[in-house]
């Protein structure tokens, strides 16, 4: 399998706090990696450094063979959640799914529908995003980060308020992109979903990444 995103001697400190101290980690293509520890541990901050949002402060972080920062600053092809989007509030879902889709004009607007059909949300819901449920919202964050047919997704507490049924639906269409060769990284407070999805987990512990499965 081919190395997606590599991680070589990483040192990150936040707030005085060391989060990585040395830290190795290659990701291969085509898999479903966990990353799991307290709140506060550096999960997020770890797919902050991957994404290119921050840097180590010493060390080196590789997206497909390109180190990040050096010619190139945010990896083509990534689909995240990390920090919720910034939604227009007084925009239908849909429309705001259209202004993100604009900026790259990589898809029409008949894909933009077919991913909110797939999350569970009408399209022709003429509803803004400011009176959208926290469910809603979650559902059409995970919209933007896939609807480009992105190949790696960083996901953040992707599971968060979604009921039963949308977290069954989200975990069965994770395990299809998985199928399709894509690589997909998932934090979760839910051990549920770390057990059903992941072949490979780590576990941020004192400043180290630790293989647990």
């Amino acid at each position: 399998m081919s190395t997606v995103i590599e991680l070589k001697n990483v040192t990150k400190s936040y707030k005085g706090n060391v989060l990585f101290d040395a830290v190795d980690l290659t990701i291969s293509r085509g898999k479903i990696v966990g990353i799991v520890g307290p709140n506060g541990s550096g999960k997020s901050i770890l797919f902050k450094m991957m994404c290119g949002f921050v840097f180590p402060d010493t060390g080196e972080v590789y997206v497909r063979e390109q180190q990040i920062g050096k010619g190139s600053r945010f990896p083509e092809d990534f689909g995240i959640i990390i920090d919720r989007p910034g939604y227009i509030a007084g925009k239908t879902g849909f429309e705001n799914l259209r202004e993100l889709a604009h900026i790259q004009n990589k898809i029409s607007d008949a894909t933009i529908r077919e991913t909110m059909s797939r999350l569970g949300l009408n399209p022709d819901n003429q509803q803004k995003v400011k009176n959208y449920s926290l469910g809603m919202k979650q559902k059409l964050a995970i919209a933007q980060a896939i609807m480009e047919n992105q190949q790696i997704l960083i996901l953040d507490e992707a599971f968060n308020a979604l009921d039963h049924d949308s977290v069954q639906s989200l975990r069965e269409l994770l395990l299809t992109f998985r199928d399709e060769g894509k690589t997909i990284l998932i934090t979760s407070h839910n051990q549920e979903d770390i057990d059903y999805l992941c072949e490979d987990v780590y576990r941020i512990n004192r400043g180290k990444l630790e293989k647990i499965v």
